[in-house]
């Protein structure tokens, strides 16, 4: 049997290891991590990513931890609501709602689709020879303590060791990888507020910040402002988001007040400004941050991730002898649609985290509010192209159906 290794045990290659067991393959997933606890705190999936897992049975499980959602929309500090929106008006334009939870549950869910023994942690992967025609691609292991160190041959190897990637390195080592998009995020998950709020956005000068209901009662909140590389408050990251946003509307105060600097987790955002020349080498396919590393600023990080992962699995087919042009189509398919979605996610975030004077900060918000009067649907049209993206079918299938299940409406 066609064996597949899956190198990083994120949202991306759990998903692609899943797809690949359900088409027939063996799958193996090393993580460097001694456990799966993943970084991160909430991750939202919107419907193009939920119609991908509709492809390995979980769509619906993961549809089913969807809060009920009060309108949303965007604000400014002072609390005026700019454009407004709801679930609804989401799920009428792209057959379904976001669903927002956390990252871990999302792990969980998709190492139930693998089978015991598929997922080794604490085991460190460095691509040796990408293979080709007639020749497997090898994987060391190990950290060269003799703790799990050898080689591994595999028909398939799946690079999806995120944004600092080493498969990537191997495959391109001439490539410049990410560059810094010039903003830093703040995440954090705490017990919801006891009073009610709709999911919002917030968007300051050169500064934003989210707050998102998930349905086990807990809230997830965001920020981010634009700031040089490497810069870090020397009274810590409470103390600057006090700073930041403790001025800020309802319910941003009540929820930093309840934070504790060990909740908070910060990260400078790189992106992959220039693309790979391609997604695949020899017998190996990249994925998610390890392919197009993009902004959190569409939510869409994760979701490209699984989509990558969806497509991947359609083209392999593990009875093929050389999944050489099966990779090649499944960059054809990826890179273009990807790196749309990586520049359209830099520029939404240079727009809400550049510091701007008063005078272009009131310009933004009329533009905003002016649109959103001609009807709110309109702010939803920046997600056009992006979260109505459906699946490719299955060969020889029906019009209207999935490689396995029926396209939402």
């Amino acid at each position: 049997m066609a064996r597949a290794l899956v190198i990083g045990a994120g949202v991306g290659g759990l998903t692609a290891a899943a797809a690949l067991h359900q088409q027939g393959w063996t799958v193996t997933v090393l993580e460097r991590s001694p456990t799966l606890e993943p970084v991160g705190a909430g991750i939202s999936l919107s419907p193009n990513a939920q119609r991908a897992l509709d492809v390995i049975g979980v769509g619906d499980e993961i549809r089913d931890l969807a809060a009920w959602q009060r309108d949303g929309g965007l604000r400014t500090p002072g609390g005026r609501w700019l454009s407004r929106t709801s679930s609804e008006a989401v799920a009428e334009r792209f057959g379904g709602s976001l669903v927002l939870l956390h990252r871990a549950t999302l792990v969980d869910v998709l190492r139930s689709r693998l089978p015991d023994g598929a997922v080794l942690t604490g085991r460190a992967a460095r691509l040796t020879d990408p293979g080709g025609p007639g020749r497997p691609a090898t994987v060391s292991t190990g950290d060269g303590d003799g703790e799990g160190d050898g080689d591994l041959e595999a028909d398939l190897v799946v690079g999806a060791d995120g944004i600092n990637s080493g498969v990537r390195n191997a495959l391109f080592p001439a490539h410049p990888g990410p560059v810094y998009a010039g903003f830093t995020t703040w995440r954090v998950v705490v017990p919801a507020p006891e009073r009610r709020f709709g999911s919002h956005e917030t968007w300051g000068r050169g500064e934003l910040w989210g707050t998102h209901l998930m349905k086990d009662g807990t809230a997830y909140a965001y920020a981010a402002a634009g700031v040089p590389a490497g810069w870090r408050a020397p009274d810590g990251e409470r103390a600057e988001l006090l700073r930041r946003f403790g001025g800020w509307h309802q319910p941003i105060p009540e929820i930093l007040a309840g934070v504790t600097p060990e909740q908070i987790l910060r990260h400078d955002v790189y992106y992959m400004r220039d693309a790979l020349p391609a997604y695949h080498r020899g017998r190996v396919a990249l994925l998610g941050d390890a392919a197009h590393a993009m902004t959190p600023s569409l939510g869409q990080g994760g979701n490209q991730a699984v989509e990558d992962a969806l497509v991947l699995a359609h083209h392999v087919d593990p009875e093929q002898r050389d999944p050489g042009p099966a990779l090649a189509a499944y960059s054809a398919d990826r890179l273009p649609r990807t790196m749309a979605v990586v520049r359209k996610a830099y520029r939404t975030g240079r727009i809400n985290t550049t510091p701007l004077n008063r005078p272009l900060t009131l310009l933004r918000n009329a533009v905003i509010a002016g649109v959103d009067k001609l009807g709110p649907k309109l702010v939803l049209r920046t997600l056009d192209g992006i979260v109505d993206w459906s699946p490719p079918q299955a060969e020889g299938a029906a019009s209207g159906t999935y490689a396995a299940g029926t396209v939402r409406k």
